[in-house]
Order: C-alpha cells, then sequence, then structure tokens
C-alpha cells in the first residue's frame, strides 16, 4: 500500500454512502420495474455497479482491504432478441494456434505435398512448385495443412502437426431464413449479431486458473426476457 495520493478517511466514507444510496436506487427501479428489460433497472444496475467499483478502490488504496463485491465486466452477451422459433442458424467458428514446432508443421506438410505432388497447390502455384515450397515455408505449408485436412481433424491432431492450441470459441446465431448462396462470403463474420446469439461454447486457459471450473465453458442464452 503506497502513501502517495493516499484517499482519505472522508473520501471513503463518502463512497461508502454513495453505495447505499445507489443499492437503494437499484432496489426501487426493480420495485418499479416496467417489462422485463426496463431501461430505469439497467441504469440503475449500472449506476450500482460503478459505485461499489469506487469504492472497492478507495478501501483499498487507503486499507489495503477489499469488498465481496464481483462487478460484471462488459464482454458478455446480450439478452437474446432473435426469432423464438428459429428457421435457420449459423456456426460462428474461431480457433487460434501456435506454430509451436515449425520443422513439424514443415515436415509434415512435405509429407502431404510428397503424396501428390502433381495435385499439390498452394496459394495458385501449381504441382510440383508447390511440393517443393511446402517443406521450406511455413506459409506454404500452412496452406497444405488447411488444404488437405477438415477444421475439425486439425484441432484433434493439433500436436501431430506441429500446432499449439490457443483460445476457441463456438457461437451458434439464430437467422429467419438461410442466407443466399454467396451472400455472406467476402466478410462472413462481419454481420454477427450479438443478440441473436442461441448459445455459445468456449475453450480457454484462462479457466485453468480456476481449480472449480471446467476448462469449458458453456453459455445459453434464454429467449425468454
Amino acid at each position: 500500500m503506497s502513501d502517495a495520493a493516499q484517499p482519505s478517511a472522508a473520501e471513503v466514507r463518502a463512497a461508502a454512502e454513495a453505495v447505499k444510496a445507489a443499492l437503494d436506487r437499484h432496489l426501487d427501479a426493480v420495485e418499479r420495474r416496467v417489462g422485463g428489460d426496463d431501461p430505469a433497472v439497467y441504469a440503475a444496475f449500472n449506476e450500482l455497479a460503478a459505485a461499489a467499483e469506487t469504492y472497492d478502490e478507495l478501501l483499498y488504496d487507503a486499507y489495503d482491504e477489499v469488498t465481496p463485491f464481483e462487478i460484471p465486466g462488459d464482454d458478455s452477451l446480450p439478452a437474446y432478441d432473435g426469432p423464438e422459433e428459429p428457421s435457420a442458424l449459423s456456426v460462428l467458428i474461431r480457433r487460434d494456434y501456435a506454430v509451436a514446432e515449425p520443422q513439424r508443421l514443415l515436415s509434415q506438410a512435405q509429407r502431404i505435398a510428397d503424396l501428390d505432388p502433381d495435385g499439390a497447390s498452394v496459394n495458385g502455384l501449381p504441382g510440383k512448385g508447390a511440393a517443393a515450397a511446402a517443406g521450406s515455408s511455413v506459409h506454404a505449408a500452412l496452406g497444405v495443412l488447411f488444404g488437405e485436412y477438415e477444421p475439425d481433424e486439425i484441432a484433434s491432431r493439433h500436436k501431430e502437426f506441429g500446432l499449439e492450441e490457443g483460445d476457441s470459441t463456438l457461437w451458434v446465431a439464430a437467422a429467419d431464413e438461410p442466407a443466399d448462396p454467396g451472400e455472406w462470403l467476402a466478410a462472413p463474420f462481419d454481420h454477427a449479431d450479438p443478440q441473436r446469439i442461441v448459445c455459445r461454447f468456449d475453450v480457454s486457459a484462462v479457466f485453468d486458473e480456476e481449480p472449480d471450473d471446467a476448462d469449458d465453458d458453456l453459455e445459453l442464452i434464454d429467449p425468454e426476457p
């Protein structure tokens, strides 16, 4: 605890009083709620969260103590606002990898290219030219690897290909009707609407830091307000 710019006891007390007042306003808004998504409740919630965070920071700076409050972040999905009976869906997937063993990746890509040297193709480089590049360029090797295997197979065999898993996420989004052929291919992720996410499935190393939780975090979005 540093003495620099240390809050006074009066400042900490004022922050505590602000939390009490924000609690009263939040309860009042909840009791007067109009509908399931009342903006007054939302505003009171944010005010309470901000007041609690300020108090927590001042309390720590002044007394090296903390509160039991857990302030929710802004990275959660908004309330579901899609159709109750979707007639179509989109599955959005992102998987991150690190090239942990480049030589292993190069060797595997070379092996794949050697099996069919005339059929290999990397970024417009056809046949034997692609086969030769596969074992000498990580860029070319990745093109060979992802051209040969489905993403799910690469995910299950990533260590074999010299890759190390990073974070991954899968979003299932509801749609009113299927998209027209070719409609979104130029920008496949630009029109994802967080309010249409039915469920999401996240995998991240950050979950390893919480031993009571599973590595996988599944969040279901209730369509009802």
